[in-house]
């Protein structure tokens, strides 16, 4: 039997440079599942292709299909011109995780979250000689550019150029700080220790990927680290949510950064979706 992918409809081309194709998964002809293509336009030199969504409908599964049809995506892609493609993958579909890791996908990156419990009370607060306070408006500027710039950074870690990614951070804090430290449903914190400021924190209250409360940005200062800092800015964060009504606090990690991944499982976050990627050489 031979399976092939197989257009539902013509490829949509966005302004940005953006492509995007719908394909049946069909064997011998015969319709037996989908997937959804795209390809990012925002010029990278290393550019990217999303498997979006990949469905192989119950009677046909494991059979191969899925391993054929994702093979005979990445050809498509690589025929976009992508240099490497992503997929996203919930933390409690097995099967997928498997098929990626037999296709040799690596993750990259996870979402976690964490159900809050019911009152602030119920969340400890800072230990002794530490205080968390809203950032200062003054304090906001030299902050901006401290995170744009690491953000930035790790735009470039990625193939973008340095000037690029600088425009694409300060693009996105421009999009999610249209009033800066005054956005509603938005909280940047800072924690002090011993009359010191160690690290920061930026939460979201209302974000359209997560339900809940997000964390954007949290960051100790590298002569601070290892001493539980990052904890009592999270705490701090669950205090936040909950006193605004939110009783899930959800975040994304890097699956390389070690001490932040033990310290979100510490605390009981768990992971919700798993990123992974894989280069189309």
């Amino acid at each position: 039997m031979t399976t092939t992918l197989r257009p539902t409809g013509p490829e949509r081309h966005d302004a940005d440079g953006s492509r995007s194709r719908s394909y049946d998964i069909c064997v011998n002809g015969r319709p037996v599942g989908g997937v959804r293509l795209t390809a990012h336009g925002r010029s990278e030199p290393l550019l990217p292709g999303r498997i979006d969504s990949l469905t192989v409908h119950g009677p046909d599964r494991r059979r191969g299909r899925a391993t054929v049809a994702a093979l005979a995506a990445e050809e498509v892609l690589r025929g976009w011109g992508c240099r490497r493609v992503g997929v996203s993958v919930p933390a409690d579909a097995v099967p997928a995780l498997r098929l990626a890791a037999s296709l040799g996908y690596t993750e990259h990156n996870r979402h976690l979250a964490k159900e809050l419990p019911p009152s602030p009370a119920e969340v400890p607060g800072p230990p002794e000689g530490s205080t968390v306070r809203p950032l200062e408006r003054e304090e906001y500027p030299a902050w901006r550019a401290s995170r744009t710039e690491s953000r930035a950074r790790y735009r470039v870690g990625r193939g973008l150029p340095l000037e690029q990614a600088r425009r694409s951070a300060e693009e996105e804090h421009a999009a999610l700080l249209p009033q800066g430290p005054d956005t509603p449903r938005a909280a940047l914190r800072a924690l002090d220790h011993r009359d010191t400021t160690v690290g920061t924190l930026w939460l979201a209250l209302d974000v359209p990927h997560a339900p809940g409360g997000w964390v954007y940005d949290i960051e100790v200062e590298a002569e601070h680290r290892g001493r539980g800092h990052g904890r009592t800015l999270m705490l701090d964060a669950e205090r936040v949510c909950l006193a605004a009504g939110a009783r899930v606090l959800g975040l994304n990690v890097l699956a390389d950064n070690t001490p932040a991944v033990r310290l979100y499982a510490s605390l009981g976050y768990r992971p919700t979706v798993h990123h992974l990627e894989k280069p189309l050489l």
